[in-house]
């Protein structure tokens, strides 16, 4: 007889996919923290709520992105740090030869809207499906196709790539979500 395994037993091998998810939200490390810690609270509290045989990662990325607008409507009266200077002092500048062009992928990255982004990583870095993301997002599939499609164009242009252009990025993840512009 098999025994079915807890999903709580499976929760800590998603944490740095959810990091870097909330990374790409919060665009600051030490609300990305939070944002994780906050979701990962919820998850255990309501795991009873969670289908035994469906996806533990996609749930995981559901609650943390909702955590994370619920977290943005609250905040419209705080002050923040949009320039990211205080966040800049908390990490080290990558040390590798793409290090100028991840400073401008991450720059046209930050001029991208929250849902653009959101849907870039979810399907570009993280590898979720259309269907998955479009679940996640609570949209259309051909919403999150459209997102991704623009998303691409204006990184793109933002960083002035022409069909030729060659992007010396040597980070996967960054390579990947660019990598589709040409192709859609």
């Amino acid at each position: 007889m098999t025994k079915i395994s807890d999903p709580r037993d499976e929760l800590v091998e998603h944490l740095p996919a959810m990091r870097a998810f909330a990374m790409s939200l919060s665009r600051n490390a030490a609300t990305a923290d939070d944002l994780v810690q906050d979701a990962v609270v919820k998850a255990w509290s309501n795991m009873d709520k969670f289908q035994p045989g469906t996806n533990l990662r996609a749930w995981l990325f559901t609650i943390l992105r909702n955590t994370y607008y619920s977290q943005f409507r609250k905040r419209r009266y705080e002050v923040e740090d949009p320039q990211g200077v205080h966040a800049a002092t908390l990490s080290e500048k990558p040390r590798h030869d793409g290090r100028l062009a991840i400073k401008d992928f991450r720059s046209a990255f930050r001029e991208l809207t929250d849902e653009q982004r959101e849907a870039l990583v979810l399907v570009g870095v993280e590898g979720f499906s259309y269907q998955e993301a479009a679940e996640m997002c609570g949209c259309a599939v051909g919403t999150v196709k459209s997102r991704i499609n623009r998303a691409r164009k204006q990184l793109a242009e933002l960083m002035h790539l022409d069909d030729d252009g060659v992007l010396g990025i040597t980070d996967t993840a960054t390579a990947e979500v660019l990598s589709a512009t040409k192709a859609i």
